[in-house]
C-alpha cells in the first residue's frame, strides 16, 4: 500500500475578498516591487537627461524599461487582485517565467549599452545601474518563479489515467474512448 503527502503552500492575505494585500509583504511581491522601482527611475533618468551621447542606445534602454516596468505593474496587479484564478486557462508561473527570462536578458543588454555609451553623462551613468539592478532582481525572481514553475509533479499511475480518461469518455459520450475502456 502505497501513501502519497500531498503539501500546500498559502500567501498570507489579508482575507478572502478582491484584495489581496497581504501579496505586496510577501518575498515575490517585495521582488515585483522594487523591480518596478528600479525600472521607473531607470526609465526616468534616462528621458529626463539632455545631450544623449547615442540615440539609438538610450533609446533602446528607455523602449525595454518601461516595456517591462509595464509587464511587471501588470503581474503585480493581478496578483494584487487576484486575477489569475479568473483567468485559469493560462499557465501563470510559467508565463512569469518566460517574462522574467526575456526581461533579464534584454534589461541586461540594455544596460551594458547604456553603460558603455553614457559618456560621462552622470543621469545616464545612474540610468544603467538600476538597469544592473533590475536585472538582479529579474535574475533573483526568475530562480524563484522557475522552482514554482517546474517542479517535479506527482507521478500518477497507468491505472489512473485510464479511469480518469474513461470518466471523462462517460461524461461526454465519446464512443471511441469508451471502446477502450
Amino acid at each position: 500500500m502505497s501513501h502519497s503527502v500531498v503539501t500546500t503552500t498559502t500567501v498570507p492575505s489579508s482575507g478572502d475578498g478582491f484584495l489581496n494585500a497581504g501579496y505586496t509583504w510577501t518575498i515575490p511581491g517585495m521582488l515585483k516591487l522594487g523591480q518596478l522601482l528600479a525600472l521607473l527611475i531607470a526609465f526616468l533618468c534616462v528621458h529626463c537627461a539632455y545631450g544623449w551621447p547615442s540615440w539609438y542606445a538610450f533609446q533602446f534602454f528607455e523602449v525595454v524599461a518601461l516595456w517591462f516596468f509595464v509587464a511587471l505593474l501588470i503581474f503585480f496587479l493581478m496578483h494584487l487582485f487576484r486575477l489569475q484564478a479568473r483567468v485559469p486557462c493560462i499557465n501563470w508561473p510559467l508565463t512569469e517565467f518566460f517574462h522574467y527570462s526575456v526581461g533579464a536578458v534584454l534589461i541586461f543588454i540594455a544596460s551594458i549599452a547604456a553603460a558603455v555609451k553614457a559618456g560621462g553623462v552622470s543621469a545616464l551613468i545612474v540610468a544603467s545601474v538600476f538597469g544592473f539592478i533590475t536585472t538582479f532582481l529579474m535574475a533573483v525572481n526568475l530562480w524563484t518563479s522557475y522552482s514554482v514553475a517546474c517542479r517535479p509533479r506527482p507521478q500518477t499511475s497507468e491505472a489512473s489515467v485510464k479511469e480518469r480518461s474513461c470518466d471523462h469518455a462517460e461524461r461526454h459520450h465519446a464512443p471511441l474512448l469508451r471502446q477502450e475502456c
